[in-house]
């Protein structure tokens, strides 16, 4: 099998790579080495590159002449590159549009003109495009709007139903009606309303995996808007503080690189068709403070750690991914 790989250079992309050349498939990677994800990197930095076992192209993916030449030879996609910050969207809006948005377009609309060629597409999709994750409303599941500002300068970080009611957190299904809170989730699902359109105008198979909070080795300690994981051990080896903003106890679904990965190329060989989305998480939620708590010990870390009470417009409470689909079709984690 032939596979393109864009943002292929990055953190989920290099051990996509890997995993695609252990199983004899033939890759091509097209990555702009944005210096937010890749600092200072060079081109003779990257293992794979050195091996010569990948073709390497240093372009964006909206360089139309280098994708109609990547496209050529391809049979599939996993298309990665993005940015992926979602405070930073909510000020570089412009720029989120044209590197999320109109690259997808831009892939889609140079893969129209070989689409015989191409009979698979794995996009990479966000657990953010749901906003505040799901909760049980009475017998209902229920997706509150965004929180309330007030209860949160206050120092009540929790959502609320329409009447004040209380909530109980649940896994969040596929199914559950989108909200997005920030630009940058907002793109991820104009992606996918791309990708719907796209498969079934075409007849290409669009996979969307909506991704929880991945981490692992390789993960960018340049990038500002990295994985908090990253960010929490990074300050903790340098012994500096760490901020932890409202209380805490936000949930969120980690999930390894490594099973990322496995999902990912199980996409690519199973056979779904037309338009489909699928969570990839581990399933269960994890607040903050757990985690930071969690990372001291075996990092030997004495930084301290405050919570600070603040908060980000475009952030969520809590979300997990329900796993039910993933797990049937061997995707999900512990399956």
């Amino acid at each position: 099998m032939k596979v393109l790989v864009t943002g292929g250079a990055g953190f989920i992309g290099s051990w996509l790579d890997e995993s695609l050349i252990e199983a004899g498939h033939e890759v091509i990677v097209i990555d702009n080495l944005s210096p937010q994800t890749h600092g200072a990197l060079r081109q003779s930095n990257i293992p794979w590159l050195k091996t010569g076992d990948v073709e390497f192209l240093c372009a964006d993916v909206r360089n139309r002449s280098v994708m109609d030449i990547a496209l050529a030879r391809m049979e599939e996609i996993v298309h990665l590159a993005a940015e992926t910050c979602t405070g930073q969207s909510m000020y570089q809006i412009a720029h989120y549009y044209a590197v999320n948005q109109q690259a997808t377009a831009a892939l889609f609309e140079a893969n129209g003109a070989c689409h015989r060629h191409i009979s698979r597409i794995i996009l990479a999709s966000s657990r953010t495009i749901y906003g505040e994750g799901a909760y049980r409303l009475g017998k209902q599941l229920f997706v509150p709007t965004s929180r309330d500002t007030s209860r949160m300068k206050a120092g009540d970080f929790e959502p609320y139903g329409p009447s004040v009611e209380m909530l109980k957190l649940v896994a969040t299904p596929e199914h559950v009606t989108p909200r997005p809170a920030s630009v940058y989730a907002a793109t991820k699902l104009a992606n996918e309303t791309f990708s719907r359109i796209f498969a079934k105008v075409y007849g290409t198979t669009v996979v969307a995996l909506r991704f929880q909070d991945i981490y692992g080795e390789r993960q960018s300690l340049h990038n500002p808007c990295t994985g908090i994981l990253s960010i929490l051990s990074n300050r903790m080896r340098q012994g500096l503080p760490i901020n932890i903003i409202e209380d805490g106890r936000e949930g969120r679904d980690f999930v390894h690189v490594s099973d990322v990965v496995r999902a990912i190329c199980l996409g690519l060989d199973k056979t779904l068709t037309g338009f489909d989305a699928l969570n990839m998480g581990s399933g269960l939620p994890t607040n903050v403070n757990e985690v930071a708590q969690l990372l001291q010990q075996p990092l030997g870390s004495e930084s301290a750690l405050h919570v600070t009470g603040d908060f980000r417009a475009g952030d969520i409470r809590h979300c997990y991914a329900n796993l039910s689909r993933a797990r049937a079709l061997g995707a999900g984690t512990g399956a």
